[in-house]
């Protein structure tokens, strides 16, 4: 069953106009996602812009603010600094400021994940002040990480603080790190979508399940279960081909009870155009659900 909506007790009464009007914003009136998600240039600054199959324009930000002022996505998902630096040029587009990353220079072999935040509500809200129209936040917890708990209580506080302002808080939910073996065995991604709901986030970021007893779509609605009143949203994961990818979609928007998806890869290493027109299908599916 899909979650309704829901304003959380920690929004105060004076926000809730506020915070329903990113939610609607954010989801276009239809409780689904597309979220264009574009942290890679500190996530992966060498891996996801370089190679034989990705257009050289991804290495240069502009591209991923040329794509998502053309398309119809729910926002753009990526770090306050860029924003900061693109946003006025690019006003139209709804944008989740990021605040925290890290590279992947540092190899898991060496060290387990450790991502603390980069940037503070309030300096989130300094630029919607300005009239930036950042509808919310995102941060990464690396559950089974040994520093996991630092993040824990960091994404705890920072969901409150956004509910606080009347921001939407999103939660990517990874488990990751030398004590995690699987990190897409669908129970363990099940108990991730639930520790986010705990933290009070309103959606989660997880990869789709390739491990348990179940299928895909079995896992993804154990998934959607254990989120409780969180929305769900799927990672778009690596690249892959466009006609499969957009079948993957369909199929899950269709089947399962997912809100919908967090697509990075698979729309900014492809030129414009055609990284345009893709988003245009995507977003027909996720929010008309079209056939």
């Amino acid at each position: 069953m899909k979650p309704s909506f829901c304003i959380p007790a920690d929004v105060p009464s004076h926000a809730h106009a506020l915070f329903t009007k990113h939610y609607h914003r954010f989801t276009k009136g239809t409780d689904h996602i597309l979220l264009f998600a574009a942290d890679h240039f500190i996530e992966h600054p060498v891996k996801d812009l370089y190679g034989p199959t990705i257009d050289p324009q991804a290495r240069n930000p502009q591209h991923v603010f040329e794509i998502a002022a053309a398309s119809n996505i729910s926002a753009l998902a990526t770090s306050l600094g860029l924003i900061a630096r693109y946003a006025q040029a690019y006003s139209t587009i709804n944008y989740i400021a990021k605040l925290n990353s890290k590279t992947d220079l540092i190899p898991l072999s060496a060290h387990d994940p450790y991502s603390i935040a980069l940037w503070s509500i309030e300096q989130v809200m300094q630029l919607h002040q300005q009239g930036i129209p950042i509808l919310g936040i995102g941060y990464t917890v690396y559950l089974g990480s040994e520093y996991e708990s630092s993040m824990l209580n960091q994404a705890a506080q920072l969901v409150y603080q956004a509910h606080q302002q009347g921001l939407l808080a999103i939660l990517w939910m990874y488990p990751r790190g030398k004590y995690v073996s699987h990190e897409t065995d669908e129970a363990l991604i099940a108990g991730a979508a639930g520790i986010g709901c705990a933290l009070g986030a309103d959606i989660v970021k997880v990869k789709i399940p390739e491990k348990g007893k179940n299928s895909a779509i079995q896992g993804l609605n154990l998934i959607t279960q254990a989120a409780g009143n969180t929305r769900v949203i799927c990672s778009g994961g690596a690249r892959q081909d466009e006609s499969a990818f957009l079948a993957m979609i369909q199929e899950y928007m269709h089947q399962t009870s997912i809100a919908g998806f967090a697509i990075g890869r698979n729309i900014f290493q492809l030129p414009q155009d055609q990284a345009i027109r893709l988003t245009k299908r995507i977003s027909a599916m996720i929010f008309q659900k079209e056939q």
